[in-house]
């Protein structure tokens, strides 16, 4: 079924909108394409509905945001909500500001998303309207361990019914819900975390995988997960010696770009709760 859903981004090519941050920008770029979707990027507010329009979906990361690009997210938000156009919020950093706490708020209770993602940290932030994180880092003190999985799948559950939304927290566990099912997965490495930028290649990414499987979002989303997290696993066991991060990030991008729907399948570690 997950492998499906890669097959299906391969076949759709869809064409996602992205305003994310530019720290991670051409990342993002070259993991859409590498899972065969292909991405546009704006951020221009006299720009972004025109540019909207024409794709399948639209990915808003407020990584590094100004108010130029604020507009922009509510005004290619609103035009892509007319068209029903899959939407996916990546809350980067909400807790540790003011103003990308309030931005995702808002943008919450503005647009009605298709899947929200982030650390717990700031999924927990948007729970609740305030909270802490260790910059664009889930707090330690939030993590998803084994010893309290049985909460964090009902709190995210719960968040999940209560914001008519799916939501996919992403760390050592990562959680994906739609408020009744949660996949519970297991898969990735701990070095991701040494590169900057792979969870907002993982939001890039899962767009498409919506935008290629319509009426099957929750397991598009879950498989986008795994996917980011396998690549994680297989580019970790290509690295040679002398070799670190920067090369690790164009690993996982390969492994993205050359795995299969079989892989995937293969390769997936999940259980549903």
């Amino acid at each position: 079924m997950l492998g499906t859903c890669l097959d299906q981004v391969r076949k759709a090519v869809p064409l996602v909108h992205n305003i994310t941050n530019y720290v991670t920008v051409n990342d993002v770029a070259n993991i859409l394409l590498a899972c065969g979707g292909s991405p546009i990027m704006s951020d221009e507010p006299e720009d972004v509905e025109d540019i909207t329009a024409i794709c399948g979906g639209l990915n808003i990361n407020i990584g590094t945001l100004n108010q130029r690009s604020i507009e922009a997210m509510f005004r290619a938000g609103k035009k892509a909500a007319e068209l029903k156009h899959v939407l996916l919020l990546d809350p980067v950093g909400a807790g540790a500001s003011k103003l990308r706490t309030n931005t995702a708020v808002e943008l919450m209770k503005e647009l009605p998303f298709t899947v929200i993602r982030g650390n717990i940290s700031e999924i927990k932030t948007l729970a609740l309207g305030s909270g802490t994180t260790k910059g664009v880092d889930a707090d330690v003190a939030d993590a998803v361990r084994e010893e309290n999985l049985d909460a964090a799948v009902a709190f995210v559950k719960d968040f999940a019914k209560k914001a008519r939304t799916i939501v996919a927290v992403t760390g050592a566990i990562d959680l994906v819900s739609d408020g009744e099912k949660c996949y519970v997965i297991r898969n990735g490495r701990p070095e991701m975390g040494r590169i900057t930028g792979t969870g907002c290649q993982l939001s890039g990414m899962m767009t498409a995988f919506l935008v290629a499987n319509p009426g099957n979002h929750l397991e598009a989303a879950a498989a986008a997960v795994c996917a980011m997290g396998l690549a994680g696993e297989i580019g970790w066991k290509a690295m040679q010696s002398g070799e670190g991060n920067a090369t690790y990030r164009n690993r996982i991008i390969d492994a993205i770009y050359n795995m299969e729907g079989k892989t995937l399948e293969e390769g997936a570690k999940y259980e549903l709760r």
